[in-house]
């Protein structure tokens, strides 16, 4: 696979656009990463998810696999001989994927509110939050990551969230040292992967965006 072709189309404080730059740089796959403007879509990001017209897509060798989960899964799949992501058990494969589908459905929701919303709204996402954190700890149990010693798919579905966590205590209100220690202790043990450390963007560049967006949208 040497000569394979590989393009991520992305946008730089997705969590779900560094899924598969982080699952590429576990497998050592170099790859050419192209920054979209989600304001003005590019005419490959049109082409190649005609349709959610979303980030990320992964092109592998002109050939595009959209969503982030579908992304590391493939990416799994084809570069198999370094850094497995998913178990080879059939039943912690599919305990993996629900924790992945979970982070997706529960966990995105109120983070994404923690800033977006104000008032009642906004204390019943942090409530929400706060309790998928715990849940959320309660996976991960006493395992330094959520694949047991070895970092995997549920760490990566979960830890590009991390770098919007200065943003999410700061209009939230609240610290997740105090409220969820082993999870800021798990992604400190995630940011010393190179794999990961290198793919995150700065926790405080992601809070001046955040800031950006609550103007414009007239939250501020």
């Amino acid at each position: 696979m040497a000569n394979d072709e590989v393009i991520v189309l992305g946008f730089w404080p997705s969590m779900f656009g560094l899924r598969v730059r982080i699952a590429l740089a576990e497998k050592e796959v170099k790859y050419e990463y192209r920054e979209e403007d989600l304001k003005n879509k590019s005419p490959l990001l049109l082409q190649m998810n005609p349709i959610h017209k979303k980030i990320p897509v992964l092109i592998h060798n002109g050939k595009p696999i959209c969503e982030s989960i579908i992304g590391v899964e493939y990416i799994d799949e084809v570069w198999k001989d370094k850094a497995p992501l998913l178990p080879s058990d059939p039943y912690e494969r599919a305990q993996a994927r629900f924790w992945a589908d979970y982070i997706d459905k529960k966990f995105y929701w109120p983070a994404r509110k923690l800033w977006t919303t104000k008032g009642e709204e906004q204390e019943a996402a942090k409530k929400d939050f706060i309790e998928c954190l715990k849940v959320l700890e309660g996976a991960l149990g006493e395992k330094p990551y959520f694949g047991g010693d070895n970092f995997g798919f549920v760490d990566i579905a979960l830890i590009g969230f991390y770098c919007w966590f200065s943003a999410y205590e700061t209009y939230g209100n609240f610290s997740t040292e105090t409220e969820s220690p082993k999870f800021v202790a798990w992604a400190k043990r995630c940011m010393q992967r190179d794999s990961v450390a290198k793919s995150l963007p700065d926790q405080h560049k992601v809070l001046e965006f955040v800031k950006a967006v609550r103007q414009r949208l007239g939250i501020e």
